[in-house]
């Protein structure tokens, strides 16, 4: 990787000119326009680290103001090459111990920084110098889900080892990824068995019998609100509702889904869709699109009518992202091993979580010790599951 000219030597006496933290609800008009531009020159697309979304969920997600948002500029007073939200913290996992880590909050499904491509290992010698010198900061930054093996998780790599450490992968998850260049159709045969495809052929008649059945999208210009409202209620008459865990349980994530829907939908970046019976929603996802990838942030159904599998019959029309040329994947932002998303999308997206340790001595030796217990953890833990396997019944 070829290394940017203003690449510093000394990345904790730069940062001081470089590195600001700001005011998400107080951002001048300049900035705020370098954020929105930063969203689309990003090597990597995060619609969860983008104004739109990440300003409101600072404000209405973060009400102890834990988070700093911190931006990284090239040179004094040169263009935001990075945006990242950071907060201290006092433990790690169960273990007392002050260190950085990227903030996020419960569907916050992407930790990238947002960093303008080719910048990426400049971005990160700043930011780790930074918190050198930050006297809040202590013994490593720990960065969440980040792609494996992407433009970030490369730099960062790079970065670290350049400052005598390493950058040290503690956790990793597969997620169902939608990316191909097959049409929509044919996907859909290829991904799906085709006992299945009857099956769902089966289903999609007798629902059909039910009512009139349609497929719609939310268009530019449309107003977003009602569209709000159906998904609100229609998660909110689920099991989410009942185990409380829905947007509509708690006020605070009602008020921020409310709030980015609809700066989304100012953005370019909504894509609402529904499967109606007699103009009452069965089920409706939401995606964010911005290209080069997408992201499947929000699903849900009636679950009257599960017999019917109205998710599924709205993933099949779903799949016409396929044919957008803008997109060239789509994130499902699902948990691991999904059972309904993993068997429509064949394909799979890496995400890790990576602790980078500061640059102080006492930083240095509170890491390694950090890493050689999480190591044997994992032995531990590997050494277990494989030996129930080898004990369970076959």
């Amino acid at each position: 990787m070829t290394v940017h000219p203003a690449f510093p030597t000394s990345a904790a006496e730069a940062a001081p000119l470089t590195v600001r933290v700001v005011d998400p609800l107080a951002l001048s008009p300049d900035l705020a326009a370098q954020w929105d531009r930063l969203a689309d020159d990003a090597s990597e697309p995060n619609p969860f680290a983008e104004r739109w979304c990440l300003q409101s969920a600072l404000h209405l997600l973060d009400p102890d103001r834990h988070a700093r948002l911190v931006l990284v500029r090239d040179g004094s007073d040169g263009p935001v090459i990075g945006i990242m939200p950071l907060a201290a913290a006092t433990h790690y996992g169960r273990i007392p111990l002050r260190h950085v880590t990227g903030w996020t909050h419960h569907n916050h499904f992407h930790g990238a920084p947002l960093v303008r491509a080719g910048f990426e290992r400049l971005f990160w010698s700043i930011l780790l110098g930074w918190c050198d010198a930050a006297p809040w900061a202590r013994t490593l930054v720990h960065v969440p889900r980040l792609t494996e093996d992407g433009p970030l998780h490369r730099a960062l790599v790079d970065v670290a080892r350049m400052r005598g450490g390493a950058a040290e992968a503690v956790h990793r998850e597969e997620r169902a990824l939608l990316e191909s260049d097959l049409s929509p159709e044919d996907y859909w045969d290829a991904a799906v068995r085709a006992k299945k495809r009857k099956e769902l052929r089966r289903q999609a008649n007798r629902l059909a019998e039910q009512g009139a059945i349609a497929f719609r999208r939310w268009r530019p210009g449309e107003a977003v609100d009602p569209w709000i409202d159906a998904f609100l209620d229609l998660e909110a008459r689920g099991w989410k509702g009942r185990a409380k865990s829905a947007l509509a349980s708690q006020s605070d994530t009602q008020a921020w889904f409310r709030a980015i829907l609809a700066a989304a939908g100012d953005a370019g970046r909504l894509d609402m869709r529904a499967l109606d019976l007699d103009d009452r929603p069965l089920a409706m996802l939401v995606n964010f699109l911005c290209p080069p990838g997408g992201f499947s942030f929000k699903t849900a159904f009636d679950e009257d009518y599960a017999r019917f599998s109205p998710g599924v019959l709205l993933q099949q029309a779903n799949l016409e992202l396929l044919d957008d040329p803008h997109i060239a994947w789509v994130d499902s932002c699902a948990a691991p091993g999904h059972p309904m998303i993993d068997s429509v999308w064949r394909e799979r997206r890496a995400l890790i979580w990576v602790n980078v340790p500061l640059s102080a001595p006492s930083d240095r030796l509170r890491f390694a010790m950090l890493t050689k217990t999480e190591r044997l953890w994992r032995r531990w833990k590997g050494a277990s599951a494989a030996e129930n396997e080898v004990e369970s019944p076959s």
